[in-house]
């Protein structure tokens, strides 16, 4: 049975693997980290390409470089956080720990991709100024994640670690309940991402513990 601790080290093994198979990812991941701080500030379309090249000192056409337009560039912010979630989500599916330590684990992970990855960028982030098919491939992904957070509420709920209930709504409240965090979030208040982190898990999977729903 996999430790906590060996689930961790692999989880940042497999990160650092995933950065390093574009040889431009460190610049796309920079460009992507500037447009999210951008969107959150202003808007999706209150931000300008010109915008994000300047906060990199990059001039708009070098940005073209790497992204064909600004809608590439929230789809592609949404398949960053995307991909580090439902990489988590498959690790820790197979980590043999505890239902609660699975949603521990998934809680942290999803708080520090949307707060520290890429500056408080939700999940939810201007969806509509997607294409329609980026759109149904961000959704087809992102239930991905949704399904897999049941799967582990399923498993709290059959081993007697969370109270009965219905899996597909408290994975509702538990998810909204984090991706709200960027809205509210200041990053030079009291609380750092990682106590953030720490508290919601605690709060949200003690209220399982106590949670029947029938």
């Amino acid at each position: 049975m996999a430790t906590r601790e060996s689930t961790s080290k692999r989880i940042a093994s497999n990160r650092r693997r995933l950065r390093n198979v574009d040889p431009n990812a460190a610049t796309r991941v920079e460009i992507l980290k500037s447009a999210a701080k951008a969107f959150r500030k202003l808007g999706y379309h209150g931000a300008t390409v010109e915008q994000i090249a300047a906060a990199l000192h990059m001039k708009k056409g070098n940005l073209y470089y790497y992204f064909k337009n600004k809608e590439d560039i929230l789809y592609a912010c949404h398949n960053y956080s995307l991909d580090r979630l439902n990489l988590i989500l498959d690790e820790i599916e197979h980590s043999g720990l505890r239902a609660d330590e699975k949603l521990q684990q998934l809680i942290v992970a999803f708080v520090h991709t949307i707060l520290d990855e890429l500056h408080g960028t939700a999940l939810f982030l201007d969806l509509e100024a997607l294409s329609p098919a980026h759109l149904k491939a961000v959704i087809v992904r992102r239930d991905q994640f949704d399904r897999g957070v049941r799967k582990v509420l399923e498993e709290g709920m059959s081993e007697g670690t969370f109270g009965r209930g219905d899996p597909k709504l408290l994975a509702f409240a538990l998810l909204g309940a984090v991706n709200w965090i960027p809205r509210w979030f200041n990053p030079e208040g009291p609380a750092s991402s990682q106590e953030i982190a720490d508290y919601f898990a605690r709060f949200l999977i003690e209220g399982l513990r106590a949670t029947t729903l029938d």
